[in-house]
């Protein structure tokens, strides 16, 4: 099987270079103009769109039925059906890899590892999760992390934590590379501590780094010099990589898109058991794969892959991230291979009670640290501006929210009786985190997408990994297309507006 490049070490393919403000449009509420020092300077800049970041997959959102539709085989009630809509966002198109992570791992060690070692340690994965009392799993606890072998295999042992300070870490890469790409910075691998690029350090004028001769742009203020750093609104960077929230994640999985009625925009033909169109595990298409498996799993007791000769998923443990077939949104292995983190908090029996837009438990609303100028204090010694959880009298005055740590609400504790502290009355805790799909060591039931199960944030399994996802600014179609329904007498009623202007 051909192998891909790591997708951390590669520019966006579809890397849109976005111009310095060029537009020499007027306000259609004020008539002055933009980017004009003349004019006061307001800069817009002419902006194509969010470009894909590396190993992104766009994924246009809707509505589909969340949950377990399926026979509760386990019997434990917590994946109800609901219709729920999740907004347009990207995702990974395969789970982060071996040499994805050990990149994040050198990059952490030659940063921290002098004055900082416990940043470097605090991320290495558990590789004793491969050990069973009674198997003899030792040589993935000695090669699976590192050796080449596996360099495009799942990484596993990776805690919920771990995975989240991956996230944060892959986003200020891919930033500081676009930077680079719009030659606004030099590189620089000579980083160390609290010097090191941050996307919010940088937009806040808290890091500088390598500013490459002419790189700055064009400031049209007119008490400014006349240069500038990137800012948010020129469009360069992207947003936060993250874990995808439980239903982005299982919609994706679903992937619905090819199941429409016809050109019907409400329906669909069937729900989908698996993230393939049928309902059988193997393909049916006539043809060399025909009867071969489509996800790795475990089919039945001690059978993890078949027989010597003609293997049924081809792989005992893992499989490479391009293996298998992918879905209708070009996903692969969103069934089998590995499990996945989501990044809700888990609850078992008040899954009804959440929001039927972009549904998601484990909100701590933060607000950063101000000094008595109310200014942003000093970054930390990590490089990453600092915050804390929104205060209750801080909140006191809004109408949607009362506090900052809202992962208790309405979660049912004044019926269920339910003491959501790990070890006292149940073993769901504030910090007992979802995960979705099925793993190499799972039997099929767990390949349906609207199938839950939970683990300890601190934890970690041989059969879990994961993949990042990022939100979706602006239209949720594509960059050609922009939001809402685009009649032709509209654009003639605007164009003719837009011409009055001009003409006054």
């Amino acid at each position: 099987m051909k192998m891909r490049f790591p997708f951390l070490l590669l520019a966006a393919a579809a890397f849109i270079v976005v111009g310095t403000a060029c537009n020499k449009e007027r306000s259609s509420v004020t008539n002055w103009k933009y980017n004009d020092s003349k004019w006061g300077g307001f800069e817009v800049v002419d902006y194509p769109g969010q470009s894909t970041g590396p190993n992104l997959v766009l994924v246009q959102g809707g509505t589909f039925v969340m949950g377990n539709t399926e026979q509760d085989v386990t019997y434990e009630h917590h994946a109800q059906p609901r219709t729920v809509t999740v907004s347009s966002f990207y995702i990974d198109e395969t789970e982060v890899a071996n040499v994805h992570y050990r990149e994040y791992l050198y990059w952490t060690k030659r940063t921290f590892g002098a004055d900082f070692p416990e940043v470097y340690y605090e991320a290495l994965p558990d590789t004793l999760v491969w050990r069973e009392e009674l198997a003899y799993n030792e040589p993935y606890v000695q090669y699976y992390l590192r050796h080449p072998a596996y360099n495009y295999y799942p990484v596993v042992g990776v805690s919920w934590l771990q995975a989240r300070e991956f996230s944060k870490w892959r986003t200020d890469r891919v930033n500081e590379m676009y930077l680079i790409e719009k030659k606004v910075l030099e590189p620089n691998p000579s980083q160390y501590n609290e010097d090191n690029f941050n996307t919010e350090a940088y937009l806040l004028g808290q890091y500088e780094g390598n500013t490459r001769k002419n790189g700055l742009l064009k400031d049209y203020n007119p008490d400014g010099t006349g240069e500038r750093k990137a800012k948010m609104e020129d469009g360069i960077m992207l947003p936060d990589y993250r874990l995808p929230t439980e239903a982005e994640w299982e919609y994706a999985a679903l992937a619905i898109s090819g199941n429409h009625v016809g050109d019907d925009q409400e329906m669909y033909s069937q729900r989908k058991i698996y993230p393939w169109n049928g309902n059988t595990l193997r393909e049916t298409e006539h043809g060399g794969w025909q009867g071969d498996f489509l996800a790795n799993f475990k089919r039945g007791r001690g059978d993890y892959a078949g027989l010597a000769g003609n293997l049924n998923d081809n792989a005992i443990i893992t499989a490479p991230i391009y293996s298998n077939m992918p879905n209708d949104f070009g996903l692969f292995n969103m069934a089998g291979n590995v499990s996945e983190w989501t990044a809700d908090v888990y609850r078992p029996l008040t899954f009804e009670d959440m929001q039927d837009m972009n549904p998601y438990r484990g909100n701590v609303f933060k607000q950063k640290i101000l000094d008595e100028e109310g200014r942003p204090i000093q970054k930390d010694s990590l490089g990453r501006i600092q915050y804390e959880v929104v205060k209750r009298e801080d909140a006191v005055t809004r109408r949607n929210y009362k506090r900052g740590d809202v992962i208790n609400y309405l979660d049912g504790d004044s019926t269920s009786m339910a003491q959501y502290n790990y070890g006292r009355t149940t073993l769901v805790s504030d910090q007992t985190r979802v995960i979705k799909g099925g793993s190499w060591a799972d039997e099929a039931y767990w390949l349906a997408p609207g199938s839950r199960r939970y683990l300890e944030e601190d934890q970690a399994l041989a059969t879990l990994g994961f993949r990042c996802a990022m939100i979706r600014l602006g239209g949720d179609v594509s960059n050609e297309k922009p939001g809402g329904n685009q009649f032709k007498q509209a654009e003639k009623v605007r164009k003719r507006n837009a011409k009055k202007r001009k003409l006054r």
